[in-house]
């Protein structure tokens, strides 16, 4: 079963839709008028119920198959945009100052809406479908609060999917592989408290900026010599602040960054090294230091049986040789993590490349590729066909 020739039929509104969607992006829990629209085109659909207000801006469609079965299946987009400025110059650019969907949010919303126009018309299926349309993707844990507000406690499904565009992969291929897809993310905060000093008179100060210095170099050292050599980690340091003028050395210092790995051995000991290694360096200098490590999303793990299912469907959409082994994870994160945790799942890549050298996500060029959009709607209908294709999801 290729594309779905009735999804390939309303191809033009779902890129309208999606282009809608770019125009009008929202930050995370702030995404007011993207719930609206998504909402509206549920009802217009035809869908069964609507449920909004989850996680304050979510919304879970409610769709019956035209045959009856007590099984159920979840299928999952994101809606909220980055605060990034676009450059991209596009007829259809964000019209909101300083946010864009950088990171095809945008896309996956259309596809899935793309779906639910198909699946609302055709009902090929036993059971239910749970249309989930997720807030703050970005950073603010939009999955985990709506299973914290009974997400899967209202809708008991069995599995749930999820699918993400892939940049960097040859157009309409689907990536998969099983066990972690993407890691685990924490956020670094570090406080350095020095003594504040003319710039030409250090020996009377104690110098934030050198201990800041030395606090970035050694946090190299965790991953290179600390965690074991076939595991996977991440730390680095983006943000640095202090300082006011040329000649003053200041009293405080901040750094802020990001950590990321897959096992739990691993996070124990990324989170142990870098308090311990902020906290002694600071030490060393005569400064004070205040280290933090903000966990915020698990690893994303693919259940084994949800991704062999998830790979047939990429298969029946696109064929074996399109369907393709992700052969390591990625160190992004991706909250939908926090959906596996709770129900067996999956969550597949959508190759989306016009060219070797189109912007990766998070870029201020980035725009998602419309050509996807059936591709993606497809894959979403198929699992919910071929798995309650009896009332019972396998």
């Amino acid at each position: 079963m290729p594309v779905h020739n009735r999804i390939a039929a309303f191809h033009d509104e779902m890129t309208a839709w999606r282009r809608d969607l770019h125009a009008h992006p929202e930050l995370a829990l702030q995404e007011v008028r993207t719930s609206r629209v998504v909402a509206e085109k549920l009802k217009e659909f035809g869908v069964d119920e609507i449920h909004t207000g989850i996680a304050r801006t979510g919304v879970v469609g409610v769709l019956r198959g035209s045959r009856p079965g007590s099984r159920a299946i979840g299928l999952r987009a994101d809606m909220d945009a980055l605060p990034i400025t676009e450059q991209t110059g596009l007829p259809y650019a964000s019209t909101t100052p300083g946010v864009m969907h950088a990171c095809g949010h945008d896309g996956h919303t259309a596809m899935l809406l793309g779906a639910a126009k198909y699946l609302a018309e055709t009902r090929n299926f036993a059971g239910t479908v749970y249309l989930i349309f997720q807030p703050a993707e970005e950073m603010h844990g939009g999955a985990n609060i709506m299973i914290q507000e009974g997400l899967f406690d209202r809708f008991p499904m069995e599995r749930v999917f999820g699918l993400h565009n892939w940049p960097r992969a040859p157009f309409g291929t689907f990536l998969w592989r099983n066990g972690p897809v993407m890691a685990a993310v924490s956020g670094i905060d570090i406080t350095i408290t020095g003594k504040g000093a003319h710039g030409a008179m250090p020996n009377l100060g104690i110098d934030p900026v050198l201990v800041g210095a030395h606090i970035i170099t050694a946090l190299q050292g965790i991953v290179a010599r600390n965690l074991d050599p076939t595991d996977a980690g991440v730390v680095s340091i983006t943000w640095l602040e202090g300082g006011d003028a040329h000649n003053v050395i200041p009293e405080v210092v901040r750094l802020r960054g990001t950590a990321r790995w897959f096992t739990k051995e691993a996070g124990d000991l990324i989170e142990r090294r870098v308090i311990e290694t902020a906290e002694g360096i600071g030490r060393a200098f005569g400064a004070k230091v205040d280290a933090t490590f903000d966990r915020a999303y698990p690893a994303t793990v693919n259940e084994p049986e949800s991704t062999a299912l998830a790979r047939e469907a990429a298969i029946a959409v696109q064929g074996e040789t399109r369907v393709v082994d992700l052969p390591r994870p990625t160190m992004g994160g991706e909250d939908f993590a926090f959906m596996l945790e709770r129900k067996p799942g999956a969550y597949l890549m959508l190759g989306t490349a016009r060219t070797d050298d189109d912007p990766a996500v998070h870029h201020p060029k980035f725009d998602f590729n419309d050509d996807a959009l059936p591709i993606g709607a497809s894959w979403f209908a198929t699992l919910a066909e071929r798995l309650l294709a009896d009332g019972k999801a396998a």
